[in-house]
């Protein structure tokens, strides 16, 4: 049996003006998560990112701190039908006062209770996304998405030895869309699901022949067991 390893990026530089890159917290994350692969002597025959500059920069972090043989000696693969769904354009179509990631800078900063606001707003933005009703508003509508991330995924599973271990380095969005597919969830249990997806989470799928299944979700047990909760972060 196959084993696919979904990771989400680490932490990045939300509320920047880029922000695809990783925060320092980010490659911490990512170093971590590698260090607990080698703990676990966790060899890969495929590495696998999407296009996006922080999926990129996790798997070096992650993948540096592996042994020199628990490394992959193949050729990394990307396959930009792995990216994140464009969150700036979600949150704008729903509040176009966003635009400016300084605007966002700055009511995040405005209260303690900002970020709470902030997610709640998400949350209207992201159920105006998939609503159906308003799909000419966007570059990619929902369904498009979920589809690309399904498409990512099949992929994947064709050209995959029956015994592989594969590495993807992804995105909270992509990774809930796939284990949606998979569990045959609603569409709301989606952003819920995203909302709790750590960085530097590992989800784990197990996959034979005409078949895939969910291992596990969102283990971060390699953050915790330095007991200092900053570690964990959702963005």
């Amino acid at each position: 049996m196959g084993q696919i390893y979904l990771v989400r990026h680490g932490q990045a530089s939300f509320g920047s003006k880029n922000y695809d890159q990783l925060s320092e917290l980010g490659a911490e994350q990512a170093r971590l998560l590698g260090e607990w692969f080698a703990n676990s002597h966790q060899k890969f025959d495929r590495v696998v990112t999407g296009s996006l500059k922080r999926h990129r920069q996790t798997a070096d972090a992650c993948l540096m701190a592996l042994p020199k043989a628990l490394r992959v000696e193949t050729e990394w693969e990307q396959d930009p039908d792995f990216d994140e769904y464009n969150h700036h354009e979600v949150m704008v179509r729903h509040r176009p006062d966003f635009e400016d990631p300084e605007a966002v800078k700055r009511f995040l900063a405005s209260g303690p209770s900002a970020r709470h606001a902030f997610q709640e707003m998400f949350e209207a933005a992201m159920t105006r996304w998939m609503d159906g009703e308003f799909d000419a508003d966007y570059d990619e509508p929902w369904p498009a998405f979920k589809q690309r991330c399904v498409n990512a995924l099949q992929r994947l599973l064709e050209g995959a030895d029956k015994s592989q271990s594969i590495i993807v380095f992804t995105s909270g969005g992509t990774i809930s869309a796939i284990c949606q597919h998979l569990l045959k969830l609603p569409d709301r249990k989606m952003a819920e699901m995203n909302w709790s997806l750590v960085n530097c989470g590992v989800t784990k799928l197990l996959y034979r022949p005409g078949r895939v299944t969910l291992s596990y979700l969102n283990n971060y047990s390699h953050l915790e067991w330095l007991g200092q909760p900053n570690t964990i972060t959702y963005r």
